[in-house]
């Protein structure tokens, strides 16, 4: 890679400086994920307040990108990076602030808070500051800076396995590896120039940047946003509706009521489906992998498909050369394979299926978060940071929001169908005291099994014939999970055909520039 392919001399000094601060944001995730029976042991928590707790890590992380992308052309990615970087020593701070049972439950979920925000504001800066270093093919760049994600959740997940597992070593131990890359960033970006975004070089105003989001797209976010307001704040459902009608009519007065762009709306409700099928699923990945082989071999493949994931990253350019690709086109093979794999996975039955399977579903899921990130950034170069950040707050709500929870809802009503099918007296004696319930959707037959219950009989060395059916109710419950979870990567190959249709009507897929947007305005 040279470097007159970037816009700046230190083009590739910003690109691994972004590189490394989601690196570190992956690697803290990891193990943060790892040590979450070390803080139930540690301070009695149970495991919905352990939910509670990592679900202000996708909340943090949405109001750091949204909130640092309406101001990243405003005040300059510098200033954030700063933010950004005082945000992560802080989290590491507040959260070792965590010694005993009375404040770890506030320590912990505010650590976690703030160390989500600062990921958010980095991804703010350095998914603008990519696009805007590489305008000539924003695609393969983004793809680069993002295959530090996967590379993290590698190392940390390894760290967490040799550090905790092996070696015995503390939780607050394990997790201040993250420091080592977020000490790294810093140093990287100290000093540097970074280059301003084709919108902020341009003079445009906050009101134009906002004016392709418009009504429509601030209508995908602020529907995200009530559920959010509703579910984790536990607002009643009126205030929430208040609160994002309120956001979605200040949108629409500084766009003076503009409608946005049908595209961009399009692309927004995709990347909702990016992000409950590709955090969504990686959230569960490990526990269903666990349940239906065992937790080492579960641990196993998921650092095995974020390997693919970060070295597949690498080549996003050679394979649109190689198939003659349009980033659109790529995204339709990619959903089409990560539907396949899907499929084949709620069927593995043995460890060499599921490599195959799961390695099939991340070369699918490879290439969705950051292509739909260059799409957006190529065909709207006037909303700056904006419509980027906003869809990355999109992903990752609908991933806390909507992936996560309806996984959960599936494998609570699939397996509790089938121990009821098998057996309706045992179903009657391991089911859950209430139904599960995911956004609407609530019915009396969705009754998954006991947490307690079910732990027991999985936990047993050896199990009656009773802990044998449940298991086995279970395990089918996840395979179903799996199957039912392909729909969304199918839905999303049919979206992405009809938006590759549309680009052939209109001449073929191209990036486009401000000048452009403003002499359609004008037309």
């Amino acid at each position: 890679m040279s470097n007159n392919e970037g816009i700046a001399p230190n083009a590739n000094r910003l690109l691994w400086a972004g590189f490394m601060a989601i690196l570190a944001a992956g690697v803290g995730f990891a193990i943060r994920g790892g040590i979450f029976a070390n803080w139930g042991k540690e301070f009695g928590f149970t495991a919905t307040q352990l939910g509670a707790i990592g679900g202000m890590g996708f909340t943090g992380f949405c109001f750091g990108i949204i909130i640092g992308g309406v101001i990243a052309d405003k005040i300059g990615y510098g200033k954030l990076v700063m933010v950004a970087f005082a945000c992560h020593i802080l989290s590491a701070f507040v959260t070792f602030g965590a010694t005993s049972p009375a404040n770890a439950y506030s320590m912990l979920s505010w650590g976690m808070f703030i160390f989500a925000f600062a990921n958010g504001t980095l991804e703010a800066v350095a998914n603008p500051l990519v696009a805007t270093l590489f305008p000539h093919n924003r695609t393969h760049y983004l793809n680069i800076l993002h295959a530090s994600w996967p590379a993290g959740m590698v190392l940390g997940t390894v760290a967490g396995w040799i550090l905790g597992d092996k070696m015995g070593l503390g939780w607050k131990g394990q997790l201040s590896i993250y420091l080592v890359p977020t000490v790294l960033y810093g140093v990287m970006f100290f000093g540097q120039q970074m280059p301003k975004s084709e919108a902020s070089v341009k003079g445009v105003s906050l009101g134009e940047m906002f004016k392709d989001v418009g009504i429509l797209g601030a209508l995908v976010i602020c529907y995200l946003l009530t559920l959010f307001f509703s579910g984790p704040l536990g607002l009643s459902a009126t205030t929430a509706y208040i609160i994002s009608g309120v956001l979605l009519l200040a949108v629409a007065l500084i766009t003076k009521f503009s409608m946005g762009s049908l595209l961009l709306f399009v692309l927004f409700v995709t990347h909702s489906l990016v992000g409950a099928v590709e955090l969504g699923t990686d959230g569960w990945i490990q526990n269903i992998t666990g349940n239906l082989f065992t937790p080492e071999q579960g641990k196993a493949l998921f650092i095995w498909t974020s390997a693919l994931m970060f070295g597949l990253r690498f080549c996003a350019h050679f394979i649109e050369k190689t198939l003659k690709l349009s980033p659109v086109g790529l995204l339709v093979v990619c959903s089409i394979t990560a539907c396949i794999g899907l499929n084949l996975a709620s069927g593995m039955n043995s460890f060499p299926m599921a490599l195959i399977a799961l390695g099939i579903y991340a070369v699918g899921k490879t290439f969705f978060w950051p292509t739909m990130l260059a799409i957006a950034s190529d065909r709207f170069p006037r909303t700056g940071a904006v419509a980027i950040s906003i869809m990355g707050g999109i992903g990752m709500l609908s991933a806390g929001l909507i992936g996560g929870p309806g996984l959960g809802y599936c494998k609570d009503r699939f397996a509790g169908e089938e121990l009821n099918k098998a057996n309706p007296a045992l179903f009657a004696e391991y089911k859950a005291p209430a139904p599960s319930k995911f956004l609407n959707l609530e019915s009396t037959s969705a009754v998954g099994l006991d947490g307690t219950k079910l732990g027991e009989a999985k936990e047993a060395k050896e199990r009656t014939d009773k802990q044998k059916a449940v298991v086995t109710a279970d395990q089918t419950g996840d395979r179903r999970t799996l199957a039912a979870d392909a729909y969304i990567p199918a839905t999303m190959a049919l979206i992405y055909l009809l938006i590759l249709l549309y680009f052939k009507t209109i001449g073929g897929y191209k990036a486009v520039h401000v000048e452009d947007e403003r002499a359609h305005d004008k037309a």
